[in-house]
C-alpha cells in the first residue's frame, strides 16, 4: 500500500491551492480528481486581494496576472435604471499588496496551479479517480479509490485527507456530516458569452438588477467574455428557459446573436449552507464541501482558498510533529464564523437583488449625498482559536510590508511565521526559531506597530495576527509560540 503525507480529493482552485501550499513544505501528496481533464468552461469569475496574496505565496502571480483584469465594483439598480446601491472597488493597492478585486477565467487559474504543481517531485495527480471509502484511525487514514478508466480499485494511506470535492462532496459524506441550510435557495440561469466585436456600451463593472419580476446580474469578465445570470421562477419550465431563443430574447436589451457567441448556458441552484462538522479525526473538508453561498459577492471560491490557507500550515506543523492533533480543532473554530459572515452578508445582498429586505443589506452601508447607498467590503476576523481572545488584533490579517531592499516580507519568508519588533526590544529577548524582523529592516513597520498599539506582533504563516504585545512586559512573558 502506497503511503503519503496528505491525500487531497479534488483539483479545483481550492484543492490546487492547498496542494501547492503543502508542497512548499516538501510533503508527499496524492491528488485524486474525478474528471479526466481540466474543465475548459467558465465557473468562478472573481477573487480579492487577500486571495491574490495566497497566489503570491505559492508563486503563480507573475504568469497568472496577465489573465486577470481589475474589477471596478458593483452597482445595484432598479428596473428603471436608478442606482440603489454602489459598491465601488477602488483601483488602488491595498494593505495586502494587491488591488481589492479581480476578474478571471477559472480554467486559466487551474492551469497555472497545475503547472506549478509539476515542479514538485513528491506530488502525484490521479485523474479519473472516484473515492470509494475513507477511514480515519489514530495514526493514519486508509483510502480506497477507483480508476474509472478501468474500474480498478486502489488502496493508499496517508497522515491526512482533505476533501476539496465540491458541493456534492464524497468526503463530507464519509465523515458523516450534513450541510445546514441557512435560508437562501434559488435557481438561476448562468449564461457565458464571447463577444464577436467590441461592445463599448456594455458596463465595465458588475450590475445587479434588483427586480422581483426577474432578478438578474451582468458581469464584465476578462477579454471578450461577458456573463449574465437571471433568476428562474418556480412555475417556469427549465428546459424551455435554457433554449437559445429564450436566452437571446432575455439578452435583447444588451446583445444580439450577431454580436456574441454563447459559450455556456446552465442552471445553478444558488444556496446558503454550512457543514456542522469540518473534521473527523484525520479527515477534513474545505471549500464548497464545507460551505455554499450565493455568488452575489463573488466570495465562494475565495472562502475555499481561505480555508486551505488556514489549514495548510497547521497540518504542516502536525506532520513535523510540532503539535498534537487538538491543534487542528482550530481550523473549524477559526474558519466557521468567518465563512458564515460572508454567507449571511451574501444572503442579504441576494434579498436586495430580489428587491426584498432592501433596508437590511449589511452593516457596511452608508448614504451618499444623492441618497444612494454605498457599500464597503467586509473583512471578518477569524473566529476563536489560536491566541488570546482579549487581544483585539488577534485574527486580523496583517498588511504586506516591504523590506528596505524592496523585497516583500511575503516573498522573502513565504510560509514562515514572523516576529516583528519595535526598536525598544532586542532579538535576544525571545528564544524562538521563527524569523525576527525589526523596524530598521522594514519600510513602514514603525507606523504599523503604532496603529496596532504594539511593541511586537507575531504573524502566522497565513499572515493573520496571532498576538500583539502592547507592552515590553507582555513581550517578556511570552514562553511558547504555537508556530
Amino acid at each position: 500500500m502506497k503511503k503519503y503525507d496528505v491525500v487531497i480529493v479534488g483539483l479545483g482552485p481550492t484543492g490546487g491551492t492547498l496542494a501547492n501550499l503543502l508542497a512548499l513544505n516538501g510533503f508527499s501528496i496524492l491528488i485524486l480528481e474525478r474528471e479526466k481533464s481540466l474543465y475548459s468552461l467558465p465557473r468562478a469569475v472573481h477573487f480579492d486581494d487577500e486571495i491574490m496574496r495566497v497566489f503570491q505565496t505559492i508563486g503563480i502571480t507573475k504568469k497568472f496576472l496577465k489573465d486577470t483584469i481589475v474589477n471596478k465594483g458593483t452597482k445595484f439598480v432598479n428596473p428603471e435604471g436608478k442606482i440603489l446601491l454602489d459598491w465601488p472597488r477602488p483601483r488602488t493597492i491595498t494593505e495586502n499588496g494587491w488591488y481589492p478585486s479581480y476578474r478571471f477565467h477559472q480554467p486559466d487559474l487551474e492551469k497555472n496551479l497545475r503547472i506549478r504543481l509539476r515542479k514538485f517531485k513528491k506530488v502525484s495527480i490521479r485523474q479519473n479517480s472516484d473515492v470509494c471509502k475513507i477511514e480515519s484511525t489514530k495514526d493514519k487514514v486508509d483510502l480506497v479509490f477507483k480508476d474509472t478508466t478501468n474500474q480498478k480499485l486502489h488502496n493508499v494511506s496517508s497522515k491526512y485527507v482533505i476533501g476539496c470535492d465540491g458541493a456534492r462532496s464524497t468526503t463530507r459524506t464519509q465523515i458523516g456530516t450534513e450541510l445546514d441550510n441557512l435560508g437562501f435557495t434559488q435557481k438561476w440561469v448562468v449564461v457565458d458569452l464571447i463577444l464577436k466585436k467590441k461592445k463599448d456600451e456594455l458596463p465595465d463593472r458588475t450590475i445587479q438588477y434588483s427586480n422581483p419580476k426577474r432578478p438578474a446580474t451582468y458581469c464584465r469578465n476578462v477579454g471578450k467574455r461577458r456573463r449574465w445570470e437571471f433568476a428562474i421562477h418556480d412555475h417556469e419550465n427549465e428546459q424551455e428557459i435554457l433554449s437559445d431563443n429564450y436566452i437571446w430574447n432575455f439578452l435583447k436589451p444588451w446583445l444580439s446573436p450577431q454580436e456574441a457567441n454563447l459559450e455556456r448556458k446552465t442552471i445553478y441552484t444558488f444556496q446558503s449552507a454550512i457543514a456542522r462538522k469540518w473534521r473527523k479525526g484525520r479527515i477534513f473538508i474545505a471549500g464548497d464541501a464545507a460551505h455554499l453561498m450565493p455568488p452575489f459577492m463573488g466570495q465562494g471560491m475565495c472562502a475555499g482558498i481561505r480555508d486551505v490557507s488556514n489549514l495548510a500550515w497547521k497540518i504542516s506543523l502536525c506532520i513535523k510533529n510540532k503539535h498534537d492533533e487538538k491543534f487542528l480543532d482550530t481550523y473549524q473554530t477559526e474558519r466557521f464564523s468567518n465563512a458564515r459572515e460572508y454567507i449571511e452578508t451574501t444572503m442579504r445582498m441576494g434579498e436586495f437583488v430580489n428587491a426584498i429586505g432592501s433596508d437590511k443589506i449589511t452593516d457596511n452601508i452608508s448614504s451618499k449625498p444623492d441618497g444612494t447607498k454605498k457599500m464597503e467590503s467586509i473583512k471578518p476576523k477569524l473566529g476563536l482559536g489560536l491566541g488570546n481572545e482579549t487581544d483585539t488584533n488577534r485574527g486580523k490579517i496583517f498588511p504586506q510590508l516591504k523590506m528596505k531592499n524592496g523585497k516583500t516580507l511575503d516573498d522573502k519568508f513565504s510560509t514562515l511565521p514572523l516576529l516583528l519588533l519595535s526598536s525598544e526590544l532586542k532579538k535576544q529577548k525571545l528564544k524562538s526559531k521563527i524569523p525576527i524582523i525589526t523596524e530598521k529592516e522594514v519600510v513602514g513597520l514603525s507606523n504599523v506597530l503604532k496603529n496596532y498599539e504594539a511593541k511586537a506582533i507575531i504573524v502566522r504563516p497565513d499572515r493573520f495576527i496571532l498576538k500583539t504585545c502592547k507592552t515590553i512586559n507582555d513581550f517578556n512573558q511570552i514562553e511558547h509560540l504555537p508556530l
